[in-house]
């Protein structure tokens, strides 16, 4: 578990390389999509953190070039406000889940995916368990190897490009992909690198924050770009805090094996 290569972040409590015990346990193949958001949302009529807000956070890039200005976040200024983003509308007003059915469900919570899993039997896994499922066997840099890019060939939703201003989409996608997009890795598992963050169960603590006041979010997303963002890695972790709600954020869930969820 971590990564001490030339790609990881020490800050982020990524090395050492260290050997973690995990019980047996279940991962699902794919993230959560819209449709299984919509249909959790049918069945009760739940209502997102970012619904209640009113807002949520959207990457600059997918707007509109007429967009009206709305509130950025200082460190990060791609990331603008939106104000009626959520689920239903990744984008805002105007935006629609129309051809992203099977896409993963964003602008989600660490408290909307602990309901959805609540409402499926199911939890969200631990850093622990996420990583090991991500690695499927493997000790390299990514899952299928030390190349992001082995012979040209994209195998994550990434960002091409020059981050922010042009994603050229160079691996079919800007934006979110569907959750069975690229080849599974060793286990079967899609998309566990790139596409989406995911959210654990876990509180980031790491040497630059030893707050607590975060949660982990593994995987990277379609933002991760080397002169940005390397985290498209198992090994690399990041923390959001349990009420964030963002374009590139999602979840899949997990389950103990021989016991309850």
């Amino acid at each position: 578990m971590g990564d001490d290569s030339e790609w990881a972040y020490p800050d982020d409590g990524e090395s050492p390389v260290r050997s973690v015990e995990v019980a047996p346990f279940a991962m699902a193949a794919y993230a959560v999509s819209n449709d299984d958001f919509g249909a959790f949302v049918a069945d009760t009529g739940y209502r997102t953190d970012a619904e209640q807000h009113g807002a949520s956070f959207v990457f600059a890039g997918l707007l509109p070039d007429d967009f009206p200005d709305t509130r950025g976040v200082a460190a990060a200024p791609w990331w603008r406000q939106v104000v009626s983003a959520s689920w239903r509308h990744p984008e805002g007003p105007g935006s629609s889940l129309d051809g992203r059915g099977d896409h993963p469900v964003v602008h989600v919570s660490r408290t909307d995916a602990e309901a959805w899993c609540a409402w499926a039997g199911l939890r969200l896994p631990t850093e622990s368990e996420w990583e090991y499922a991500a690695r499927a066997g493997a000790s390299t840099v990514w899952p299928w190897g030390d190349e992001l890019a082995p012979g040209g060939q994209h195998l994550a939703n990434t960002f091409q490009g020059e981050f922010p201003v042009l994603d050229t989409a160079e691996d079919g996608w800007a934006g979110t992909a569907p959750v069975d997009a690229f080849p599974p890795n060793a286990f079967g598992l899609w998309n566990m690198v790139g596409n989406v963050w995911e959210w654990t169960a876990d509180v980031f603590v790491s040497p630059a924050d030893r707050s607590g006041g975060r949660t982990v979010i593994k995987g990277g997303s379609y933002l991760c770009h080397a002169s940005y963002c390397r985290r498209y890695r198992p090994g690399a972790r990041s923390g959001s805090t349990p009420d964030t709600s963002l374009g590139n954020l999602g979840f899949r869930p997990a389950a103990t094996i021989g016991g309850s969820a």
